[in-house]
């Protein structure tokens, strides 16, 4: 069943847990178009509002998972329905586990070479029996994206993961998904390095208590990025309150 889908400042996302997310990603497999899986997260909400074209391919997703628990506090606060954050991270993982059960064939591209072929050789130790039939580290320049799209499709991989980051990956599936044989596209941004470890994920604890994004953006690289949520919760509760 396709999940309900509901807007939060005029901008669409799923009404989804892990669980129903794994659904919908079968669903997307047995159909008949590639579809995209696209994380749904404060920032974003925010630069949505002001480009039309961000919008569009947000409306035109197959799936939008509440990536942030900011989204998730909107969707209560404005009773719209209840969902849990399920971040594009763990969404990840939680495909290639569920591909395992259900013969799902998967390819991963992107990042540097050596963190994709580490994230490879953990997928394939973390889940035997995973299916990967390819994958393609990100340094490619545009004349190469033709042949890429072909060995993608000669695979018969049917669940692709990008990791370029935002916006350069949905970028890329503007430009490739209706050329794809593919029925699912996740971009992951940083999954890749996370997975392969070369970047460590907060705490467990820090993770528990959906407090990720601050011990991310406390670092003195990312400070900037703790003004979009901030003005993203002030737009949710005037809107409330409005």
């Amino acid at each position: 069943m396709k999940p309900k889908r509901i807007e939060i400042l005029g901008v669409p996302v799923d009404c989804v847990t892990m669980e129903s997310a794994l659904d919908a990603v079968d669903t997307m497999v047995a159909g008949a178009r590639p579809q995209v899986i696209i994380a749904v997260n404060p920032e974003k909400v925010l630069l949505a509002r002001k480009d039309p074209t961000l919008l569009a391919r947000l409306r035109s997703a197959g799936l939008l998972i509440p990536d942030g628990i900011g989204i998730v506090l909107a969707a209560r606060w404005h009773g719209l329905g209840k969902m849990r954050r399920v971040a594009g991270a763990d969404l990840m993982p939680a495909i290639c586990e569920r591909s395992v059960a259900r013969g799902y064939k998967v390819f991963l591209l992107g990042a540097r070479p050596e963190v994709n072929q580490r994230a490879v050789e953990v997928l394939r130790q973390r889940y035997p029996g995973l299916q990967i039939v390819g994958h393609q580290h990100g340094y490619l320049d545009d004349t190469a994206m033709p042949e890429l799209v072909e060995r993608i499709n000669a695979s018969g991989a049917q669940i692709l993961f990008i990791a370029m980051g935002s916006p350069r990956q949905e970028l890329w599936m503007d430009s490739f998904l209706d050329k794809l044989d593919v029925r699912v596209c996740q971009g992951v941004g940083g999954t890749f390095d996370v997975i392969s470890g070369y970047v460590k994920r907060a705490p467990a604890l820090v993770h528990a208590l959906h407090l990720e994004w601050l011990y991310r953006d406390l670092r003195p690289s990312r400070l900037k990025r703790i003004v979009p949520k901030l003005r993203f919760a002030v737009h949710a509760l005037m809107h409330r309150a409005g």
